[in-house]
């Protein structure tokens, strides 16, 4: 093997030796796409195959169909593979109902699955917590069926989870204002499987690796929209990301004993935001976005104390940042310098410099710091 194929993401994931699942936004395609079938032709296909954003095509057995005047429902169980996710083993279903041709894509949340009440997500208030990649999944997948079979596209897709409020009560949904069940989400279809040990591993490897290919300049990524876009900003071949997940604090004490030239820290701005306060591990189980942390750096960025307090009582720390871009305040780029500023902290003056981009859930940038 050379030492490239060794690296990057897929590389660390298959070093755990831990199993991938599929999330929820994957399992609601694979029943939205079976139950648009039945409709159409008159039968399930089962297994029910789907393409995920990056393009495997993994095939899913139905757990439940039914098959009326007007409408089919299948169901899909899901397997979160080795990761200790609480949706594991839930039954998520979709139901299709054709509608007048004109009217597009509709979803509504049924049992089990929320809906927004707050600001700050990135759906709006009053709509069903099923949010924008998996959406779009449902709709190129519908649009592939209704090309095969001779359908218009035009339907509405109730998404539910068996016990689904109940399981939600595990989870943030309830505090961020994702009232009555859960979020279907996923922006690549696959559960990357958690485990502390086995990843804060990988992520050593990783970093041996892209030193023994002589990579200088390595970046370290919260995910993989995190990932796609050092990969744009900078070049950098798969040897030299770091699938860092929530263990920020592993990368920096590792390159800190095992020093490269460069490392660039890239993630999500709220995620980011948490490093930026001093926490290691961003993980939503062990830390948390400070509002009143981002309120004292909007604070120093020339907020009004009206913004201030704005800030101070945002949902999330996406509203937040959405506040201070309104009112010209740079609050991502004031969370990138702190993360850095912290980054530095922890190398404890290894001869490696730093620099931190934000970005949105769309991969948008949205802070940066410069290289210190």
């Amino acid at each position: 093997m050379s030492v490239e194929a060794a690296g990057g993401r897929g590389a660390q994931l298959k070093h755990t030796g831990l199993r991938p699942g599929w999330t929820t936004g994957a399992c609601a395609t694979a029943a939205t796409t079976a139950a648009y079938t039945a409709l159409l032709a008159g039968d399930f296909p089962d297994p029910v195959t789907i393409t995920l954003p990056r393009g495997q095509t993994p095939s899913f057995v139905l757990a439940a169909e039914e098959l009326a005047d007007g409408y089919a429902m299948a169901g899909v169980v899901k397997d979160a593979g080795d990761d200790p996710d609480v949706t594991h083993g839930a039954l998520v279903r979709a139901t299709v109902r054709r509608l007048p041709a004109g009217a597009g894509v509709v979803f509504r949340a049924g049992p089990g699955v929320g809906t927004v009440t707050r600001p700050g997500l990135p759906l709006p208030v009053g709509e069903p917590a099923v949010n924008p990649v998996p959406r779009q999944l449902m709709r190129d997948h519908v649009a592939r069926v209704a090309e095969r079979y001779g359908g218009s596209g035009d339907v509405e897709i109730t998404v539910s989870v068996d016990d689904g409020e109940e399981i939600a009560r595990s989870t943030w949904n309830p505090r961020l204002g994702i009232l009555g069940g859960l979020s279907v989400l996923g922006t690549t279809g696959i559960v990357v499987p958690y485990s502390c040990s086995a990843w804060i591993d990988s992520i050593r490897r990783g970093v041996d690796v892209a030193r023994a290919a002589g990579r200088t300049h390595v970046a370290g990524c919260t995910g993989s929209t995190s990932e796609r876009t050092v990969v744009e900003e900078y070049g950098l071949p798969e040897d030299a990301l770091l699938d860092m997940g929530d263990f920020a604090g592993a990368v920096l004490k590792y390159v800190r004993r095992h020093p490269v030239d460069r490392l660039t820290v890239c993630g999500g701005f709220a995620k980011l935001s948490k490093l930026a306060a001093g926490h290691l591990d961003l993980h939503s189980a062990r830390s948390q976005v400070d509002k009143g942390f981002l309120a004292g750096l909007a604070r120093r960025g020339g907020a009004d104390e009206a913004l201030v307090a704005e800030v101070a009582g945002a949902n999330t720390g996406l509203a937040a940042l959405q506040l201070c871009r309104a009112a010209g305040v740079p609050l991502g780029d004031l969370v990138a310098r702190a993360a850095r500023d912290q980054s530095l902290a922890v190398l404890r003056g290894a001869p490696v410099a730093v620099d931190v981009i934000c970005v949105d859930r769309a991969g948008t940038v949205v802070g940066r710091s410069g290289v210190a």
